[in-house]
């Protein structure tokens, strides 16, 4: 009888884990007034039901993707914190900056954090802001790059142009490495001019600048030590005297906010040796302006895109959205009209980059609408400004259930409660007790006080404040569960 062959033995394809590292600062100033300082367009649903942070933690939430670590500043922890428990995501790390020191610094903590459990990690650096129609084109360029960034290569993303964009960096294409599609980056180049744009589309070999990067964290580190070790002695030291809390890992504030900051582009990936560049088609955008968040949006058969309180007529290749008053656009062509509570943007949609300078403008004249939100978001819920007039304000308070303000105490003010939906515990100095709808209490300046929601509906109660002075900085915080005191 004839023995039957041995079947070959089949090793399987092993891919590296890649641990997605989400670059969460930025204050999206070019589209407000929607997006601000205090709640930037990360934070933000602009483009489907998921805000644009939740969108990109999902993109890299499939195999061969670790959870991902992500790094912000300090007023942003809670809303984050919360936007991943939405979409029941737990990262594996919330890192605190106490300050922006660009995007070179942000990866040199998560190289350092990575690299201390796996010399050999390949971490992907992506910003939290960007739009990406094709999410899973977009996975299977990472994982074709992964081999190249483990044999020491530092990997970047270019999106092959559909214009001759002026608000984008470029990267010129060189020799093609072995037989894939990743390519040697001849040169980074600076935002050009429209006519140089045309000339960039017109060669064929230059990419839009992503802002994306695949690497192993010590080759990144290696690079970072050769080139700036100044910034990462700081980030060393940063991290060393980090504080860290059950749910964030906070930054230490001297070295790190002592450091001069740089871009990624700048202090590594403009000097190595070795840097790649992965095309890609994936219908990517920064979404850096509200013609280019038109442009990415689903429009109607007149090319606009419509949201909210708006009635329109005649209007066509517009962005016309209201998340307050009515809006009634007519005859209107190329325009974007933004509509919140507080501020409303008219401007020619060819205009739509320069709004910054108008955010510019209001810091200085002191205008709260140039950073901070009609809605202002907080751990516990969040307050509308109603009513403001000198000597009062009057706010409307959400108290999310099970949640409550710190015991705290104001300097300069006092202020009436009064409750308009749900059930509030309040503390009055010794004394604590419930108030239901169409009940109020007074609390004097100087008296130490806390309101919670001990029910499972949102708690709504109106606050008319009044005194001589009325920021948000008179709170002397005595007791607070989120940390804050």
């Amino acid at each position: 009888m004839k023995a039957e062959a041995t079947p070959p033995v089949i090793h399987p394809v092993i891919h590296p884990v890649i641990h997605p590292v989400i670059l969460c600062g930025g204050s999206g100033t070019r589209l407000w007034p929607l997006s601000r300082a205090a709640y930037p367009k990360q934070l933000l649903r602009l483009i489907g039901g998921n805000t644009m942070v939740q969108d990109t933690v999902r993109r890299f939430a499939g195999p061969g993707f670790a959870p991902p670590l992500l790094v912000s500043n300090e007023d942003h922890r809670f809303i984050l914190a919360e936007q991943l428990r939405q979409i029941d995501i737990a990262p594996a790390r919330l890192v605190l900056e106490p300050v922006g020191r660009n995007t070179a610094p942000a990866a040199a903590i998560a190289a350092l954090m990575l690299s201390a459990d796996d010399s050999d990690a390949l971490m992907l650096i992506s910003p939290a802001d960007h739009v990406i129609a094709d999410a899973d084109s977009l996975a299977a360029a990472v994982r074709q790059a992964a081999p190249l960034a483990e044999a020491g290569h530092l990997v970047t993303f270019g999106v092959t142009p559909s214009a001759p964009e002026t608000g984008y960096g470029y990267i010129r294409q060189g020799a093609a490495i072995e037989a894939g599609p990743c390519r040697e980056v001849a040169r980074f180049v600076e935002k050009p001019d429209a006519a140089r744009a045309r000339e960039y589309i017109a060669a064929g070999d230059y990419l839009w600048n992503s802002g994306m990067f695949l690497f192993s964290a010590m080759r990144y580190l290696d690079e970072l030590e050769r080139r700036r070790p100044d910034m990462l002695i700081a980030c060393r030291a940063a991290l060393a005297e980090a504080a860290a809390e059950p749910d964030f890992l906070r930054l230490a504030q001297a070295p790190f906010a002592a450091m001069t900051g740089d871009s990624i582009d700048y202090a590594v990936m403009e000097h190595c040796g070795r840097a790649a560049v992965m095309p890609i088609d994936v219908g990517w955008s920064d979404v850096g302006s509200w013609r280019a968040l038109w442009a990415a949006a689903a429009r109607d058969g007149r090319d606009n895109y419509i949201e909210g309180n708006v009635i329109d007529a005649q209007c066509g290749a517009s962005y016309i959205r209201s998340d307050g008053p009515l809006v009634a656009a007519l005859g209107l062509d190329n325009i974007a009209i933004v509509a919140t509570p507080d501020a409303v943007l008219v401007a020619a949609m060819d205009q739509t980059e320069a709004v910054r300078d108008i955010v510019v403008k209001l810091g200085q004249q002191g205008r709260a609408e140039a950073a901070t939100p009609h809605r202002v978001v907080r751990p516990w819920g969040a307050f509308e400004g109603l009513r403001q007039e000198p000597g009062f304000q009057v706010k409307l308070l959400t108290v999310n259930p099970g949640a409550g303000i710190s015991l705290q105490y104001h300097n300069h003010r006092a202020e009436h409660w009064v409750v308009v939906a749900g059930r509030a515990r309040v503390t009055r100095d010794g004394d604590v007790f419930e108030l239901g709808p169409d009940q109020s209490t007074y609390i004097a300046t100087g008296v130490r006080h806390r309101l919670e929601n001990p029910g499972t509906e949102p708690l709504l109660v109106v606050e008319v404040q009044s005194g001589d002075y009325l920021g948000e900085d008179d709170i002397v915080r005595l007791e607070d569960r989120y940390g804050r005191a």
